[in-house]
């Protein structure tokens, strides 16, 4: 069975740009285009609207879109259950992380899962941790590396990896603006004070919660996608920053920034492995969940 036009139909729905789609299913422009034409055609009715600068789905498309999904979901299950039956694994997974995570966790994650499996290929997804529960929930990616969200929803299986305290963090610099009783904090001393958020995610909203319990709304001096920039900016000078410690233990520039022992202390981080349950019928997505060990 022939499942590229399905595989096109995905790559151009999820980019929303016949150029980006057509270099990630290696194929042309006109390929892609004419796949696409084909498959309205097949249907009977349009799944984008396009023309030179803009493409959208269409109300059938989003529609054909929920299709496109299970039945490739459906035909990659029977596939690999097949092939476990034959004792071989072939295919790919798709994982979703921050860059600091990809190289804490994935080398003792998947360093034995390569070698038992060696037909299953590992696609890595680097970007902002906020956006990697809602990337395997609309089935972009096949699982993440993520915080565990203060409600996790129900659709989502999710194993420990490991805990990491949120910290405020200040450049090794003396500013005038740095809090002085970090440990005795002062709506006062506080109110003035530059920060450096990020700009959504569990971070943000742990320190979000601090700033209103403390009766202060938090001078934003900038909000970033991804806590690494963060140590950057906080580093050369730009204001406080809070990030998950093990971020701050694995910079190239910890030694840039120190640690301000604020009280009350921020949340803890809960980092691990998240994914749909329902792929976990697939025996390909079944076989690295079941090689992770939960630690809490």
């Amino acid at each position: 069975m022939d499942m590229r036009p399905l595989k096109h139909f995905l790559a151009l729905a999820e980019t929303l740009h016949f150029g980006r789609a057509s270099e990630a299913c290696h194929v042309s422009s006109s390929t892609l285009s004419r796949t696409i034409r084909q498959l309205e055609e097949s249907l009977g009715v349009p799944l984008f609207e396009r023309d030179n600068r803009h493409v959208a789905l269409t109300r059938q498309g989003r529609t054909f879109l929920a299709y496109a999904r299970e039945a490739l979901e459906e035909w990659e299950r029977l596939r690999q259950s097949l092939m476990s039956e034959a004792r071989t694994l072939t295919g790919e997974i798709s994982i979703y992380c921050s860059v600091t995570a990809s190289y804490s966790f994935l080398y003792e994650l998947l360093s034995e899962f390569r070698t038992r499996y060696p037909g299953i290929e590992l696609k890595l997804h680097t970007g902002d941790p906020a956006q990697s529960i809602q990337r395997v929930l609309a089935g972009n990616e096949d699982m993440a590396i993520t915080p565990r969200p203060r409600q996790s929803p129900d659709a989502l299986g999710f194993k420990s990896l490991t805990r990491s305290p949120l910290v405020f963090i200040a450049p090794h610099e003396a500013h005038d603006w740095i809090p002085t009783t970090p440990e005795s904090p002062s709506a006062e001393q506080w109110r003035e004070v530059p920060m450096i958020l990020s700009e959504a995610g569990l971070s943000r909203q742990y320190s979000d919660t601090w700033f209103r319990a403390l009766g202060v709304a938090p001078r934003i001096y900038a909000q970033v996608a991804g806590h690494e920039a963060i140590v950057s900016m906080v580093g050369l000078g730009f204001g406080l920053g809070v990030v998950p410690r093990i971020v701050l233990d694995t910079s190239p520039l910890a030694e840039r920034v120190r640690i301000l022992p604020v009280k009350p202390e921020l949340p803890h981080y809960d980092v691990g492995l998240c994914v749909l349950e329902r792929r976990l019928k697939s025996p390909l997505i079944a076989a690295l969940w079941d090689e992770v060990a939960e630690r809490f």
